[in-house]
């Protein structure tokens, strides 16, 4: 199979990953629940995790690096620490149903910063005449998943700040990708998976948490620390980690994390926009095929969308899956990015890279759907 459905999940992993889950499976119980060997092993283990996201993301303590199942539930627990029911959220017009899902769920206003697809240097302004003094947070992705744009962060963290307005990102498709700074942006939360850019499996995630943000839980229970207290502990991570740790999911994550930093998160991202650029090249000569992306190499990430004039999205994709191609087509869950494109009616055809893709896996990416959108199928 040649797998080009990244930007959901990272499908091929490093085999690292999967010793480190099947050693914690055999090895270790759960952190904080014991003094015996099992348990320091998986407390240690946990320890190792958040210090290497702390490193990678440079924030200060280990402590403010909290595991979720996913971007998703990490999400959920940085909009509804910031933003009441009724509140008002700024969000761009790429964003993922993850922010736009809760923000409804919590009834808030919604204001969407208006930024042409690839078109960057618009977006400090058009969040700055959104942000209003009733704005509780501004809600932004990092790169969309369904086009690659890469938004530009430092300058949206620099509106907020001189706003004074709380930044949540999601970093669903640029963790492991691009770097993100968490003192330098002085976000309030950076939520991202453990199963995409990381490389770990799957039902992993991350929160990392400003340092005097005040969080909300979404789960009470068990944390094996202060269990006489019907409360909440009042400091992370325990704040927002209810109930048994995913242990075989967080060692896997470690290796993946670990993967990545021994590659180079930038070598990654530029042999993914190497390969997303050969793929546009080659789609483009294709009569019948609009590609989404632009003529620069770091306009966008290893994430490329196109449609088929004359062939709809969904069976483009159904026809390269029988030739073992593996793709996303429709909505892919966002379909206010598809709105702002305004491929919405049609959603598009998405393939997205990872470091185990090959140059020559895209050129016969490339060759079979030339063959299928010109009629040449049985």
């Amino acid at each position: 199979m040649i797998y080009l459905d990244s930007a959901a999940t990272s499908f091929q992993k490093p085999h690292s990953v999967e010793t480190a889950m099947t050693q914690a499976l055999r090895e270790m119980s759960s952190p904080g629940r014991g003094g015996y060997p099992a348990a320091v092993k998986a407390a240690d283990t946990a320890l190792e995790c958040r210090s290497e996201v702390q490193e990678l993301f440079h924030v200060e303590t280990p402590e403010q690096v909290v595991f979720t199942m996913n971007a998703t539930h990490g999400l959920n627990l940085a909009i509804k620490s910031l933003v009441p029911p009724g509140g008002h959220a700024v969000i761009s017009g790429y964003e993922h149903n993850a922010v736009t899902r809760p923000l409804a769920a919590l009834g808030a206003e919604i204001t969407v910063a208006e930024i042409p697809l690839f078109q960057p240097e618009k977006a400090p302004g058009a969040f700055a005449a959104a942000i209003t003094p009733e704005t509780d947070a501004v809600i932004c992705n990092h790169v969309s998943n369904v086009f690659g744009f890469a938004q530009p962060m430092e300058q949206i963290a620099a509106v907020c700040r001189e706003r004074n307005v709380p930044l949540i990102v999601d970093a669903s498709q640029s963790g492991g990708i691009l770097p993100l700074d968490l003192q330098n942006l002085g976000a309030a939360f950076i939520a991202m998976p453990g199963h995409k850019g990381l490389y770990g499996p799957q039902g992993t995630g991350i929160l990392v948490c400003g340092k005097d943000v005040e969080t909300k839980t979404l789960l009470e229970g068990g944390t094996g620390s202060l269990s006489r207290d019907q409360q909440m502990p009042d400091f992370l991570p325990d704040r927002l980690e209810a109930g048994t740790h995913n242990m075989p999911g967080i060692a896997g994550l470690l290796a993946g994390i670990r993967f990545v930093r021994s590659q180079g998160m930038a070598q990654i991202c530029l042999e993914e926009r190497k390969l997303a650029a050969l793929a546009a090249e080659g789609l483009r000569t294709i009569p019948q095929i609009q590609v989404f992306a632009k003529n620069d190499l770091f306009a966008q990430t290893g994430v490329l969308s196109f449609v088929c004039k004359k062939m709809d999205a969904e069976r483009v994709g159904e026809e390269l899956g029988k030739r073992g191609i593996a793709v996303r087509t429709g909505l892919h869950c966002a379909p206010l990015a598809h709105k702002s494109a305004g491929t919405l009616e049609t959603g598009t055809i998405r393939a997205s890279f990872s470091a185990f893709n090959t140059k020559n896996e895209i050129i016969q990416f490339v060759e079979t759907t030339a063959q299928i959108v010109s009629g040449n199928i049985e």
